[in-house]
């Protein structure tokens, strides 16, 4: 409901400058073509309301409505009634006649697409049929230089308002496009790339390897005895851990970097442009920050890594061979002890600090 009321109230904003210029401006064209006419004065100060009170109006309306969007729809109607209702009253004045009905067309295609445009189709037929059944039928069949002067400013002004409305939405979707994209890349719980952008970006990186024969690394990463973890202490600390892990890999890796969430506790890191041993150096580090964090939850709580690294190797056939390449290495680090780093490019083990089962 909330959500919903949000919208319409979004929706009415967006209406109000548009009707505010489109009123106020479209007036003088409807003054130029009635003043020639003998109408009784009410006229004009229903010409004075509707131009200028309207739109203020109108607004209030919507947005201390329930439902704005509903309410919005009902005074863009009214807007097409009164439109109408003056075409028939200045005695259907070609040039004042299609400046007005076009606006209005263009305001009710702007707002509600092809139905709106229908209804408000009949409403102004409505407020046609209200002016016929008031002042009689006539017609005006020709246009002073006074009156094309009149039209000028709705001609000009009108469509550069819509304008400016319709590029503020739409570069309010596109940024709602963007946001959206990174939303279905990223992992909700870490922040990190998800399994499958992380996947993609390691065939991207493949390429752009082989292509120009440049040096890369990935770095398969796993939180030792994670389930132990989730069960002795629960999942809220086990989530912590999680998050833990993805906020040093964000101050330990540089920006280009690629770090994504590759499984339940499993991490994947993306090195380009770097040998085996700066590779091994920030694994080294990131593996120390966290057997050194405690949690204030469960102090007693000691988080070690087991990592696999695959430099990048001509030989690969494809990336899912590079990929297997440091899954291996990350089962031998498993195999022998965990709490290390293994490189599966000289399957030899580089332990720091205490060598534990943890």
């Amino acid at each position: 409901m909330e959500n919903r009321r949000g919208k319409g109230l979004s929706f009415a904003r967006r209406i109000y400058l548009p009707r505010l210029i489109g009123m106020s401006i479209g007036s003088i064209s409807v003054a130029a073509a009635l003043y020639p006419l003998s109408l009784p004065s009410w006229i004009w100060v229903l010409l004075l309301f509707n131009g200028l009170i309207w739109p203020h109006l109108a607004y209030q309306l919507s947005t201390h409505s329930a439902f704005p969007y509903k309410a919005e729809r009902r005074n863009l109607l009214c807007d097409s009634l009164c439109g109408g209702f003056w075409v028939a009253t200045f005695q259907f004045n070609p040039l004042t006649t299609v400046t007005i009905l076009s606006m209005m067309a263009m305001n009710n295609v702007a707002a509600g697409g092809q139905r709106l445009f229908i209804y408000g189709a009949f409403a102004q037929l409505a407020g046609v049929a209200i002016s016929l059944m008031t002042f009689g039928a006539a017609f005006t069949p020709s246009a002073t230089q006074v009156q094309v002067w009149a039209c000028l400013p709705m001609l000009t002004l009108y469509p550069l308002a819509l304008g400016m409305v319709c590029y503020r939405l739409a570069i309010k979707l596109s940024e709602h496009k963007r946001t959206l994209s990174a939303l279905s890349r990223t992992d909700s719980l870490t922040g990190l790339l998800n399994h499958g952008a992380w996947k993609d970006l390691l065939q991207l990186q493949f390429q752009h390897c082989r292509e120009r024969r440049q040096p890369a690394a990935i770095a398969l990463i796993d939180i030792d005895h994670f389930k132990l973890i989730n069960d002795t202490y629960g999942h809220i600390v086990g989530d912590s851990v999680l998050r833990q892990l993805s906020a040093e890999l964000k101050r330990t890796l540089r920006e280009f970097d690629l770090a994504g969430r590759y499984g339940g506790d499993e991490f994947g890191v993306i090195l380009p442009d770097m040998p085996l041993h700066q590779v091994q150096g920030i694994m080294e580090r990131l593996r120390e920050l966290l057997n050194e964090h405690r949690h204030q939850e469960a102090p007693e709580l000691r988080i070690s890594l087991s990592i696999g690294i695959a430099t990048y190797q001509p030989l690969f056939s494809d990336a899912n061979a590079w990929l297997n390449d440091a899954d291996k290495a990350l089962y031998i680090a498993k195999k022998t002890g965990r709490n290390r780093i293994s490189s599966s490019l000289t399957r030899s083990i580089a332990v720091s600090g205490e060598n534990s089962n943890a």
